[in-house]
């Protein structure tokens, strides 16, 4: 096998590190968009005091390598040795199959430095070196002033990588798609629409204009995951050719089959496509199974891969006391992010059928941003009388396994207007739990009120103002 040139390697190692250069001009960052998540990424990452390593994860094109080169040049503003500092892309041919301990040699030989003093060294895309976490971690142990993050759209492979050879020496940092409350920042809308006050120790919103909020608000749904659509028109303007081929086609067609050994590559992209036209229905492993014709344990495994993946998640269901199944037979299933669902069909608009759905896809993906909190979530069906009940969402308390509030999402004023009684499963699952009493609301279009059926109270709120408050506050660790 021919050998690649040494100096081949070093001119690409000084491409990728242009911050060696001593005439290298360090940006300003103040036309930068940030996540929400960089702020507590870089503490986490740039933590002295303890020797650990960082595995940052998250699907494709949700930020992480902007997020990096960001900590890079904030590093470097703060006065950090530019020539302390490594970046490495290890999906680049030349490094195919190096061995991280070889890059840093390099590293050190191109710079002149050792590891006696603090470092920041950053494996992007560690997924594609097979063995990456035994490296790391014999890293992480050799050089305890070294900064080691590691990071890549593999989040499966590489949090089971990290949990079996990284205990105690690597920590866990998940970025996901958008929040509605980062779309809004990314178009420079927020402060336009958004009003915060603080209310018994949690924000509160309102917004200055519902309509243009909504109009936001569906532009979330069309393509508002990810930063690089938000912030390109070309992008906005064909969300399928860009977003289908670059995130969903190669999850589908190259990461999961190499990770997994997939043979039916097609196999599993039907199901995906079912399941994200079908996003927010609770489905069954017996229909799934009996419209597809593939057996329910191989459509488990590719249930597990799709989740993994961070594609889609699977919802338990609780019954109108608020206990789960013993087998999990029906659950609904949400994609990770309603754009995906526009990116694989077609864009949505105010008045189309799947809006109900989307809306409540959008709502639930703002929980996928605390996995505390996603525990807890789940949604409510029961049998009463000849008729099934059902209620969208429903947090369970982990201590007293019992409801502590619940609301359906829908995209219309009726339920609050003429028809408050069209919400049964809320009403009657309020009247179980009437000794608490339980908390319940269902979100409007527009409107903000409250309603009384047999005796039950149930505040009204508008969807997209809903879904900023609850992205807004788990993005920033406070309770929704």
């Amino acid at each position: 096998m021919l050998e690649i040139s040494q100096s081949d390697i070093l001119k690409s190692l000084k491409r990728d590190n242009p911050w060696w250069d001593a005439e290298y001009a360090i940006p300003d960052g103040s036309i930068e968009k940030y996540r929400s998540y960089f702020r507590p990424f870089c503490e986490l990452s740039l933590d002295w005091s303890v020797n650990r390593s960082t595995i940052l994860m998250g699907p494709r094109r949700v930020g992480k390598t902007v997020m990096l080169r960001q900590m890079i040049e904030e590093a470097l503003r703060d006065g950090f040795d530019r020539t302390r500092i490594l970046f490495v892309s290890i999906d680049t041919p030349l490094y195919s199959g190096m061995p991280l301990d070889r890059l840093i040699s390099l590293f050190e030989e191109v710079t002149g430095q050792g590891s006696d003093e603090r470092r920041i060294i950053i494996f992007d895309e560690v997924q594609y070196l097979k063995e990456w976490e035994v490296h790391l971690k014999v890293l992480t142990d050799r050089h305890p002033k070294t900064r080691f993050i590691a990071s890549g759209s593999a989040a499966a492979a590489l949090k089971l990588k990290s949990q079996e050879s990284g205990a105690g020496r690597f920590t866990d940092f998940f970025l996901p798609p958008l929040t509605f409350a980062e779309f809004l920042a990314f178009r420079d809308v927020e402060d336009e629409l958004i009003e915060a006050r603080q209310m018994q120790g949690t924000m509160r919103y309102t917004t200055t204009d519902i309509e243009q909020l909504n109009i936001e608000f569906i532009n979330y749904l069309n393509f508002g995951g990810y930063p690089e659509a938000v912030l390109n028109k070309t992008i906005q303007a064909d969300v399928q050719r860009f977003l289908g081929r670059d995130i969903i086609d190669k999850v589908l067609l190259r990461d999961l089959p190499s990770l997994y050994g997939i043979q039916d590559i097609q196999e599993l992209n039907r199901l995906f496509t079912t399941l994200a036209y079908h996003t927010g229905e609770e489905i069954s492993l017996d229909g799934l199974a009996q419209s597809s014709g593939v057996a329910k344990n191989t459509i488990t495994k590719y249930l597990d891969y799709l989740e993994a993946a961070f594609l889609i998640v699977r919802v338990k269901r609780v019954d109108e006391t608020g206990k789960t199944f013993a087998r999990m037979r029906n659950f609904k299933v949400y994609l990770t992010n309603p754009s995906m669902r526009t990116a694989l069909f077609a864009p949505v608009e105010d008045g189309d059928e799947p809006m109900g759905a989307l809306a409540e896809t959008a709502i639930f993906s703002q929980w996928f941003h605390s996995n505390q909190m996603m525990n807890n979530i789940h949604y409510a069906r029961w049998k009463q009388g000849r008729t099934y009940l059902e209620v969208d969402l429903v947090r369970v308390d982990a201590a007293r396994l019992k409801p502590s509030w619940a609301y359906e999402i829908k995209w219309s004023d009726r339920y609050a207007g003429d028809q408050p009684g069209e919400l049964r499963g809320l009403i009657e699952l309020a009247k179980k739990h009437a000794d608490m009493p339980l908390p319940v609301g269902a979100t409007t279009k527009t409107l903000t009120c409250e309603t009384e059926v047999d005796g039950i109270t149930v505040r009204h709120f508008p969807c997209a103002l809903h879904c900023y408050q609850v992205g807004k506050n788990v993005a920033e660790g406070r309770a929704p």
